[in-house]
């Protein structure tokens, strides 16, 4: 029986996470499904997750608002781990970190065994090494992966007044409403590894590391009053 893992990433439940589900998993609005979405837009029963020959299958369960599995509609589909499954105003990723860190490793691997780069045996150790704060900040730049995989996600910060308590989750809700319009003008092909991104919607992205890189300056360089 297979045990799945989904990360609620927009929506009424953003941030939960429901994890080592056994299948099958049914979703949807209503009491009675095994992951219960507090959506409007959501069925009823919505879907359901289920194991088929080693598979973990997706199936649309002829919903009002339909399903979309890395922006695609869909009714049924075979999920990866890092599949973004989007139902109603609800996003949800498919896999635990570990799972998708292995998957990233088994893909970045592959390519190095191709090109030649590193042996069978690395590649193994690589695999079982993985995390996923290693594997999205891979980078084939030798320079840019000596900074870029050391970093770690910090702690909040604690013992904030209410008001620095209410900007910081101000700030951050602004970075995390820019990303999401990012990651919805993204298009996956089914079967490819690499993403498509609007012009446009690059520029955003651009933007938004300038913003970011400003906000850095103005912290470590605080005007004076």
């Amino acid at each position: 029986m297979a045990r799945i893992t989904l990360q609620v990433l927009d929506g009424a439940d953003r941030g939960r996470v429901y994890e080592h589900m056994p299948t099958p998993v049914s979703i949807g609005r209503e009491e009675g499904n095994t992951l219960q979405l507090n959506d409007e837009r959501v069925s009823r029963f919505h879907l359901k997750i289920q194991e088929d020959q080693d598979k973990v299958v997706l199936t649309d369960l002829e919903s009002t608002n339909g399903t979309k599995v890395n922006g695609e509609e869909v009714q049924l589909r075979i999920l990866r781990f890092g599949d973004v499954i989007t139902v109603g105003r609800s996003v949800l990723l498919y896999g635990s970190r570990e799972q998708i860190a292995e998957r990233l490793a088994r893909l970045r691997g592959a390519d190095s065994l191709s090109a030649g780069t590193i042996g069978p045996e690395e590649a193994a150790h690589s695999e079982l090494a993985a995390s996923l704060d290693f594997e999205v900040a891979w980078t084939d730049d030798p320079q840019a992966r000596a900074s870029l995989q050391t970093l770690h996600p910090p702690d909040l910060p604690d013992r904030l007044s209410p008001g620095q308590a209410a900007q910081l989750a101000e700030l951050l809700e602004y970075l995390h409403i820019r990303i999401r319009g990012l990651l919805t003008a993204v298009t996956i092909e089914e079967g490819a590894e690499e993403v498509r991104l609007e012009a446009r919607r690059w520029q955003g992205l651009l933007d938004l590391q300038g913003r970011l890189a400003k906000y850095l300056r103005d912290i470590g360089e605080p005007k004076e009053e």
